[in-house]
């Protein structure tokens, strides 16, 4: 088969992997987003879904190998240096005290070359000792994983949040999400913004199990795992409002803890760090244990009394008893899951509180 040709058989296999799949007309009078293409579901979406975690993968990679890893590398060298300098500097000066008249005995002391010249080079060039190496590593890693997320979730987010300006929804009485079910075909903005909201929760179940883990693994595990039940199982089911608002309350408060974490990895400013802490607690508890649960007690007493309860796939209707009990039992398994994690956040801010060393991170595994 020539080249031209296995192009041209490939291609039709290949729209899906760079294209949203089955475009359909734009419904008379929509309720939101009147000037964009409208599509269906099915299982080609898929397609889209993987080249959304292969791009991931990659920019993850890209950003961490070409800027985080070694900025943290030259970031960390230099502290040493400058903190070997000062000891350096401060050696010398005690000994010249010493000595009582205001020169050190570089010599005694091996660091002169004899004519009362400072090697500092030497002390401060050389190599690092394996604890400190270990540790450098350490950090290195560590400030490098959570460069990603602190590039993706304030983006995304401001994504989702024009998602959701768009529909009709009001966050403190989110009845609206319910109304008019079921919600098909969808506009190819809430698509596209569904499936690469799904696509990275996937992609970060693969790097849980990439990195060091940590003492909570199996609940972040769980998190993960259920969140993109939800979301492929809301896909499937066109409860996509729903979960476009979950996705922003959700989404919110992850942009503040990879920054917290940077600058405590690079030891920058404890200020800093304990500011975007605090701005992170109180972030968390209103958007996951506030607002969140406003949306729990939306689908457990309004989806019943506004959708009918009924399972039908040729009018793409899907919502039964059964359903209601499995998305109800998913979202306030999250809530719990939040839960525990907020009783471990009080008690880092507890901690930092009464001891005055400020916030760290309680599930990192100490070397």
């Amino acid at each position: 088969m020539e080249p031209a040709s296995l192009t041209e058989w490939l291609h039709p296999y290949l729209v899906p992997f760079y294209t949203l799949s089955y475009p359909v007309e734009t419904p008379k009078n929509p309720d939101s987003f009147p000037d964009s293409s409208y599509y269906r579901t099915g299982p080609l979406d898929l397609c889209i879904m993987i080249s959304c975690i292969a791009v991931m993968a990659i920019l993850r990679d890209v950003f961490r190998l070409s800027l985080f890893e070694p900025f943290a590398q030259w970031k960390f060298t230099r502290d040493i240096r400058l903190k070997r300098s000062e000891r350096n500097a401060a050696s010398k000066e005690a000994n010249g005290y010493a000595n009582g008249n205001g020169h050190a005995n570089e010599k005694a002391n091996g660091l002169t070359n004899g004519n009362g010249h400072s090697h500092a080079g030497t002390a401060i060039d050389c190599p690092l000792t394996p604890k400190q190496e270990r540790k450098m590593k350490r950090s290195i890693m560590r400030f490098a994983e959570q460069g990603w997320p602190a590039i993706y979730y304030p983006l995304q987010w401001a994504f989702g949040f024009y998602v959701y300006r768009q529909l009709p929804t009001k966050l403190l009485d989110p009845i609206d999400v319910w109304t008019a079910y079921p919600h098909i075909p969808i506009p190819g903005t809430m698509k596209f913004y569904y499936l690469s909201q799904t696509a990275f929760y996937t992609h970060q179940i693969l790097i849980l199990n990439a990195e060091a883990r940590r003492k909570d693994h199996f609940q972040m595990m769980a998190h993960h795992v259920i969140t993109v039940v939800l979301m492929l199982l809301s896909y499937y089911t066109n409860f996509t409002r729903v979960g476009s608002l979950i996705m922003v309350l959700m989404d919110w408060c992850d942009i503040f803890l990879p920054l917290a974490k940077m600058v405590k990895y690079l030891e920058v400013s404890q200020v800093a760090t304990d500011t975007l802490f605090v701005i992170w607690v109180v972030s968390w508890f209103v958007t996951r244990h506030c607002l969140y649960l406003i949306v729990i007690i939306s689908s457990v007493w309004d989806a019943p009394s506004v959708i009918e309860r009924l399972w039908d796939p040729a009018r793409d209707h899907y919502y039964n008893k059964t359903a209601y009990v499995s998305f109800s039992t998913m979202l306030i398994s999250l809530q719990i899951i939040q839960l525990m994690w907020f009783a471990l956040i009080c008690r880092i801010a507890w901690r930092a509180f009464m001891t005055g060393q400020g916030a760290s991170d309680d599930r990192s595994d100490d070397e």
